[in-house]
């Protein structure tokens, strides 16, 4: 057996401040399986780890230093691949980038032809790394300065091989005519003699095999020279063999005066025709595979009016800058994300939100990039631009999910690792087999059979299986208004069997009102409202906006407050006009010794209906009760039952009090609430529906979710809901409807089950293919065209998922 080798990782570590820090690190990282050594230098910010790749790997050593309190700090980047051919070389290059010193992390994905890679910026470059895959032998572009270029290039390539392909055709057609003819049932057939003439046929062959074959020679040779073995490996050893053995059978000819009739040229030629036909209907699936990011990019404007130095100047999108003004006409698409400076309009967001109804918009409201200004000029000052635009988010996220891979595909790549050295060898024993004792002496029929099993085996689909369904399920959830941010996630979701929901912001709408201020008798209404509303003034929970907007609308004239801290579920603390404002819970007003006894039976009777009360106090003394209601979005009711339906659990889990929130939850139909619980608590709730082996996704929308978002097996984040929910979920619903919830399972579940069918097909014509050939039913023109149709078999099942409802 052969020793394996140590593998050496240099991690930059973000967040230590002094030695204690570096040694915790380097104890906690010494603690860890597999690993041999590991040193922390404070000062280059690293920690230096060599340990066994059979037992650990940068990805646990990451997770370790990042549950010390630490962050590993890593680069990405991606690169365009040209020259893959089946699963094979993705594997390959995916294994050899992944032993790279400074690497932590590599993924290939064949179906985008795209290489991912994380690696520790002060160990490896972006340049060592695209050096190291084009001495693979193929072409890599990074993906941001290669973009248009990449696109070009496979435009220009998608041209060549169709040229390609109708120059063998034209050649091959001859050859195939020579072939059918000699069949019973073809008898009939006029054949020109002139093609039965050996050197005919090998004027014919030798431009197929040698020009339109030259991309499989010459990727065979890479693979063999970086010591593994692909398709083009088994095709060029294929038609290598019936293409020489017919140039030795003509020269035994010479001088016999007999045309050979048991020639294979038209075998060589022919497989080469159908496999580039092959790999061009499968460009052509694969491109339309990715079609959910074009129809997203497609929705940018492309130039923008800005007013600069007093004048309006039509500029590309791309040099519009943070706090520019931009003007937009009616009609015109808003080119980025930013805020009403004058004007009224009403803008359609159906892009977004899904909503057909246009949304009205005046000054200082917030409008989104790639929305349409449907009927009024609006003046706007741009927000976010470039990549930090909502819809160019929404972009990355879609293009970082369809570039990943899912748990499954490690079977796949298990296997395509292994399957061409292990095909060669069973057409060999083949060969043997048929030459020895299937057919005695019979070298002709002995080869033919060696050539079927090598065609038929050719690993395409089986490369294409996974990735082609993830771009197609993941682009169409996009359309959906679905964001999954990963493979993983939508392999996940699937197996889910309970839902915990936020209650504001998720179930409801999220937009309260003010509805109750019941004022003690010892304070002035006034005053008491004046005070209230500033102290909430700073808080961004709904329930504290709906109460200051609320105050300001009853006439109060509201104040910056001094002091402010927010009291994670209890309520906020603040300093008004010299005076201590406490509004919150009764734990809040137990915890300040505030005595809230008497006006308990008042606020459980607003509670019971459905309202949301809290307890106001000035100065230690208690001055109020706010009430505000939140009303139920238009389809949650339904959206629940459907879950229900699906056999789901559905449970409630809100910071609000029991009352409310149960008359909620009875207004939704759910039956199971957890109430009163702190954003830590939400996270524990989590914790212990896992402990009893359930799957779970939390759905919810504000930062207080963040910590469950994260524990959940599936964090759901409402796209209407703040960045942080957003960024520590795995699947962003970005319409903000509880209906996208079962969608978002749905479609992990016909994804999933799409990747199963792709699997099963491409093992089935492998498996089923492969002895069938070696036991002599399948001719090797009739294993090409079957290899080839397996692939684009695969792509266009795949394509279905484009058209799910």
């Amino acid at each position: 057996m052969s020793e394996v080798k140590s593998k050496a990782a240099a991690l930059p570590i973000a967040g230590m401040t002094c030695s204690a820090c570096a040694g915790r690190i380097e104890r906690g990282l010494k603690k860890v399986a597999g690993v041999e050594e590991a040193a922390v230098n404070l000062a280059l910010e690293k920690a230096s780890v060599r340990f066994d790749p059979t037992v650990t790997n940068v990805e646990t050593l990451k997770q370790k230093i990042e549950t010390l309190g630490f962050t590993v700090v890593t680069e990405k980047a991606e690169f365009n691949v040209a020259g893959m051919t089946c699963s094979a070389c993705s594997a390959r290059i995916e294994k050899v980038l992944n032993k790279l010193e400074g690497v932590s992390k590599a993924s290939v994905n064949l179906a985008l032809e795209r290489a991912t890679v994380e690696y520790s910026a002060g160990e490896i470059s972006p340049g060592q790394i695209r050096q190291r895959i084009e001495k693979l032998g193929y072409k890599a572009t990074e993906k941001e300065e290669g973009k248009q270029s990449a696109e070009e290039a496979k435009a220009r390539e998608l041209e060549t091989q169709k040229g390609t392909f109708f120059f063998s055709l034209i050649l091959s057609l001859p050859l195939l005519w020579s072939m059918v003819s000699h069949f019973e049932f073809t008898s009939f057939l006029y054949l020109p003699d002139m093609l039965m003439n050996p050197w005919v046929q090998m004027a014919l062959a030798t431009p197929v095999q040698f020009i339109v074959g030259r991309q499989f020679y010459k990727g065979a040779y890479q693979a063999l020279k970086n010591k593994s073995a692909n398709m083009d490996v088994l095709v060029a050893m294929g038609t290598s063999a019936a293409y020489f053995y017919s140039i030795y059978l003509s020269i035994m000819s010479i001088g016999s005066g007999a045309h050979m009739v048991d020639l294979y040229f038209e075998t060589s030629a022919v497989l080469i025709t159908l496999i580039v036909l092959g790999k061009l209907l499968e460009a052509g699936a694969k491109g339309r595979s990715s079609d959910a990011i074009k129809k997203l990019m497609n929705l940018q404007a492309k130039q923008a009016v800005v007013v600069r130095n007093g004048e309006e100047v039509h500029i590309p999108l791309e040099e519009v800058i943070a706090k520019d003004i931009l003007l937009v006409k009616p009609g015109e698409v808003i080119p980025v994300d930013g805020v009403v400076l004058e004007g009224i309009s009403a803008i359609d967001e159906s892009m977004l939100t899904g909503e057909s109804i246009p949304a009205d918009k005046a000054p200082g409201d917030s409008v989104i990039g790639s929305t349409v200004n449907k009927n009024g000029f609006l003046k706007i000052q741009a927000v976010k631009v470039g990549k930090e635009t909502a819809l160019a988010r929404i972009i990355q996220v879609v293009e970082k999910a369809q570039g990943s891979k899912a748990p499954i595909q490690r079977i796949a790549d298990a296997i395509s690792g292994v399957f061409v050295p292990i095909v060669v060898m069973i057409s060999i024993i083949t060969f043997f087999a048929w030459f020895l004792w299937g057919e005695p002496g019979n070298f002709a029929g002995a080869l033919e059979k060696m050539i079927a099993v090598l065609v038929i085996a050719c690993p395409c689909a089986l490369g294409l299986a996974t990735p082609t369904s993830i771009m197609a399920g993941s682009g169409r959830a996009a359309e959906k208004g679905i964001l999954f941010k990963g493979g993983e996630h939508l392999e996940s979701a699937q197996s889910i069997s309970t839902v915990l929901l936020d209650k504001t912001g998720t179930v409801t709408t999220g937009i309260p009102v003010l509805t109750d201020v019941k004022v003690e008798a010892a304070f002035d209404e006034k005053e008491f409202m004046m005070l209230a509303g500033s102290a909430e003034m700073r808080s961004e929970h709904p329930l504290a906006q709906a109460i200051a907007q609320g105050m300001k609308d009853r006439g109060a004239s509201l104040l910056e407050p001094g002091e402010f801290q927010a009291v994670p579920g209890f309520g906020i603390s603040a300093a008004v006009n010299g005076k201590h404002i406490l509004i919150g819970t009764r734990r809040l007003m137990e915890q300040n010794g505030i005595s809230v006894d008497h006006v308990l039976p008042e606020m459980e009777e607003l509670e019971s209906s459905g309202k949301t009360a809290m307890l106001a106090a000035v100065d230690g003394e208690y001055a109020g009760l706010i009430a505000v209601s939140d009303t139920l979005k238009e389809t949650s009711k339904e959206a629940v039952q459907r879950l229900k339906d699906m056999g789901l659990e559905v449970v409630m889990i809100t910071g609000d009090n029991w009352r409310t929130a149960h008359a909620i939850a009875k207004e939704a139909g759910i039956e199971t609430v957890i109430a009163e619980v702190l954003p830590e608590e939400k996270a524990y709730a989590v914790k212990k529906f896992q402990h009893q082996q359930k799957q779970t996704a939390m759905v919810g929308d504000g930062i207080n979710d963040a910590p469950a978002l994260a524990l959940a097996d599936i964090g759901m984040a409402i796209g209407t809901g703040t960045d942080v929910a957003m960024e520590t979920a795995d699947i962003t619903l970005i319409k903000g409807d509880l209906h996208s919830i079962a969608d978002a399972i749905m479609m992990s579940k016909k994804t999933m089950r799409n990747i199963r069918q792709n699997l099963f097909w491409a093992f089935a014509f492998n498996t089923l293919g492969i002895p069938v050939a070696a036991l002599g039913f399948l001719a090797p023109w009739l294993a090409g065209a079957a290899m080839a149709f397996s692939s684009v078999f695969v792509v266009m099942n795949a394509l279905r998922l484009q058209r799910m409802n």
